[in-house]
């Protein structure tokens, strides 16, 4: 062994090896960038993170000594360029937004922070950067970054799970029923207008949803999940389809009590049911009863 040659080829693999992995990481850096310059429109938010990374590399090639004017330069215009894209998203967002679902044959409506596209809602929080997908008061999402890759995606998505949501109208008012009936077998006496708040029917469907698998094991991994969104689609859709319930050869009706103010400030005590993307009323009870022709509303009840 050449004791010399070896001593000599590792201090210069050493002196090296910092140098090209930093050269290794502005390439990455730099790649990154391109990718996102080529897009036919600046999507800031990735833009903004490219930014980071790109600067990370530009302290550890300076650190390393081998950082050039030109990177520089390409440096500048990067963030420059990522500046204008960040500052111009808070006022164009939503008009590019618009134009992208309008392109998509979506019916687009409303003005920044609140965005309809078809029977969903978009609230855009622009300080944050963010925005979040609703059905009527329903978040639907979490707070999402706003890219016109991820916003429409998600809105696809929910579009599926929610406006596409096919229900059996008469089962599940069946269901609303069982767990209507069980209540009020529950109480001691017979409440007013046989009214049982609209979020203890929702609780109960949900724990009669679940199978033997959970009782005998309750965990995450075996809770059948019934999101409060699909609940309030499914009584929107009940409605639609002018479904009733069968009971001793009588049509009983579902109907639901409007909520009071104090109600209505309650999570737990009451449900916002649209009638649109943005219209709607909150509601606290539920009852059944037969039709009347009298009073042909029987959806609301002040």
């Amino acid at each position: 062994m050449n004791h010399k040659l070896v001593e000599q080829l590792q201090s210069g693999l050493s002196d090296i090896e910092p140098r090209f992995k930093a050269l290794q990481a502005m390439t990455s850096a730099l790649k990154q960038g391109l990718r996102l310059a080529s897009q036919e429109k600046i999507d800031a938010l990735p833009m903004q993170k490219a930014l980071a990374k790109f600067e990370a590399a530009m302290r550890t090639i300076e650190e390393q000594g081998v950082c050039t004017d030109e990177l520089r330069t390409i440096h500048k215009t990067f963030a420059d360029v990522t500046q204008q894209a960040l500052e111009a998203l808070a006022f164009d967002f939503a008009r590019d937004l618009r134009e992208l679902f309008e392109n998509q044959g979506e019916t687009v409506s409303g003005r920044p922070p609140t965005i309809v596209v078809g029977e969903l809602v978009l609230q855009l929080d622009l300080n944050a950067r963010k925005g979040q997908w609703f059905y009527g008061k329903e978040a639907l999402t979490k707070p999402l970054a706003l890219s016109f890759t991820i916003i429409p995606k998600a809105y696809d998505q929910q579009k599926r799970q929610i406006v596409e949501r096919q229900t059996d109208a008469v089962k599940f008012l069946q269901e609303v029923y069982s767990a209507w009936k069980e209540l009020i077998e529950q109480r001691s006496r017979y409440p007013a207008g046989g009214r049982i708040n609209v979020i203890e029917i929702y609780s109960k469907m949900v724990l009669n949803r679940q199978n033997a698998r959970f009782w005998n094991q309750p965990s995450r991994r075996t809770f059948r999940d019934y999101e409060r969104a699909f609940f309030v689609r499914d009584l929107v859709l009940s409605q639609e389809a002018g479904a009733f319930v069968n009971v001793d050869e009588k049509e009983l009706r579902l109907r639901l009590g409007v909520a009071t103010k104090s109600q209505a400030e309650q999570a737990n005590r009451s449900l916002w049911i649209p009638n649109g993307p943005l219209g709607g009323a909150f509601y606290a009870d539920v009852s059944f009863n037969k039709e009347n022709p009298n009073q042909p509303d029987l959806w609301s009840r002040q």
